[in-house]
C-alpha cells in the first residue's frame, strides 16, 4: 500500500440493553493483534457505508442488522504510517441473532466509560469520548 492510500471502513458501536458497548478482538496475524475495536471493516468498491457494515456484522458476528437500524453517530479520519483511515461509526441497538466472534479472538460488552482500558488502535481513541456523551 502507498503512503497515502485511502481505506474506507465502516465500524458498529453495538449497545445491548444495559448501555454497554461491543468490542471485538483483533486476531492474530492482522496488523494490531490483541488490540480492541469498534465491529465493522472495509467498505468494498460500490458498496455503501451501510450496506458495508450490515455485510460486516454478519461475517465477523453472525448476526443481521437492518439499515434501519443503524445509527451515525461520528466518525475517525486517521493517518497511520502507511495509509489514511476513515471510519464512519454507527450506533446499533437492534439486531437479529446471537453474537458469536466468527474473525475476532473474543468478543466483550464493557461499559462506555471502561473503554478506555482496552487498548484499541489510534483510529478508535478520539470517538470514545464522543460515545460516552452519546449513550449517557
Amino acid at each position: 500500500m502507498n503512503r497515502g492510500s485511502l481505506i474506507l471502513v465502516a465500524a458498529a458501536a453495538l449497545v445491548d440493553t444495559e448501555g454497554r458497548v461491543l468490542i471485538a478482538q483483533r486476531p492474530t496475524g492482522k496488523s494490531y493483534a490483541g488490540y480492541w475495536e469498534f465491529p465493522g471493516g472495509k467498505i468494498e468498491s460500490g458498496e455503501t457505508p451501510e450496506g458495508a457494515l450490515v455485510r460486516e456484522l454478519e461475517e465477523e458476528l453472525g448476526i443481521q442488522v437492518s439499515m434501519d437500524y443503524l445509527r451515525p453517530l461520528t466518525f475517525a479520519s486517521h493517518t497511520y504510517d502507511d495509509f489514511h483511515l476513515l471510519m464512519p461509526l454507527y450506533v446499533v441497538r437492534q439486531w437479529q441473532g446471537i453474537i458469536a466472534p466468527q474473525e475476532h479472538m473474543a468478543v466483550k460488552w464493557v461499559r462506555p466509560v471502561d473503554l478506555k482500558d482496552y487498548p484499541m488502535p489510534e483510529a478508535d481513541i478520539p470517538l470514545i469520548p464522543l460515545l460516552i456523551e452519546a449513550l449517557k
